[in-house]
């Protein structure tokens, strides 16, 4: 049995528990041992033996979307990649995407769609090893041209379709985050939500030329408008980042259905430690949803349980004790 079966028989992410993924569970699944030869051409090098839960990374996730109370229909959409072996944990990791169509009638739906199963589909094919940065760059960029090139080919219907997106990529002991819009990421950690990414808006880049306040910012009725977006231009204006993950971390990929109404405070306490992550997406849903869900509500939720600390040389990653 695969990992991606495995996940199918037990998980029903989205409308069920929380998927949990250990590697020892991987292990077990495909009868390969802890620590597998590495593959022709990897570029990354197998070290010290360990048992199986500490020498990978190991997380679970969950993940939920509503249309809220306003909308008639949902324009969000969210995937995955999950590794489908034990050495593709360290060759390629995990994946998560997140995705806020833009336009209503403009099929906004299509362009959040089209970009989030690019970006999944890219992710699969991607080398053995490549820089998660790297990766997600080209392919948001590639995303990007799918979404522009449906809107030009989809004719006036089309017209003016885009799409906002969020990514992270997860490998070892380490997160890249790559967005474009306003779908935000999250790390929790301690009981505190730092947001890892920034609003690409036009009151968003008026606060940072020091123009406006952030709470002038919040009130305004031009808040939710967009100065960047995918789909929109030829060219995607990708913003990157990296940060390492400890045991005990949450990421919380959202859109702003459910950043505009739910503070960052009340996620850090809803994700707190010991919350099960299918009742801390159930909650936040319901809380957006109490106070207007005037906008589509998703979000994905990833709890770190166990990383592999490495440090790199040359490219390469070697394990730290």
């Amino acid at each position: 049995m695969t990992l991606a079966q495995f996940v199918r028989k037990f998980g029903q992410v989205r409308s069920g528990g929380p998927v949990r993924v250990s590697v020892t569970d991987i292990t077990e699944i495909l009868g390969e041992p802890p620590r597998p030869a590495p593959p022709r051409g990897a570029s990354w090098t197998p070290v010290g033996r360990s048992s199986a839960s500490s020498l990978m990374l190991d997380l679970e996730f969950a993940e939920r979307t509503d249309v809220g109370r306003v909308r008639d229909h949902n324009e969000d959409y969210m995937g995955y990649a999950a590794p489908a072996t034990p050495a593709q944990v360290r060759t390629h990791g995990w994946l998560f995407v997140l995705a806020d169509g833009v336009g209503g009638q403009e099929k906004g739906e299509v362009a959040s769609k089209t970009a989030v199963e690019s970006v999944v589909d890219g992710f699969h094919k991607a080398k053995d090893g490549e820089s998660h940065s790297a990766v997600l760059q080209r392919l948001v960029q590639r995303a990007n041209t799918s979404v522009f090139e449906a809107a030009v080919t989809g004719g006036r219907a089309s017209a003016g379709m885009a799409t906002t997106i969020v990514a992270c990529a997860l490998r070892y002991d380490r997160v890249s985050v790559a967005h474009v819009g306003d779908s935000r990421c999250y790390l929790i950690r301690n009981g505190k939500a730092a947001q890892i990414t920034r609003d690409h808006t036009v009151v968003g880049e008026q606060v940072r030329l020091g123009l406006v306040t952030a709470q002038e910012a919040a009130e305004s009725e031009s808040s939710h408008i967009l100065s960047r977006s995918l789909g929109t231009e030829l060219i995607a204006n990708v913003d990157t980042n990296d940060h390492q993950v400890f045991p005990g971390d949450v990421l919380l990929l959202c859109s702003d259905g459910l950043h505009g109404p739910v503070e960052a405070s009340e996620m850090a306490a809803i994700c707190g430690q010991g919350q099960e992550l299918h009742h801390a997406a159930d909650r936040l849903v319901a809380l957006a949803n109490e106070r207007g869900g005037g906008d589509n509500i998703s979000v994905q939720l990833i709890r770190i349980r166990g990383v592999e600390r490495v440090g790199m040389y040359r490219g390469r990653p070697y394990k730290l004790y």
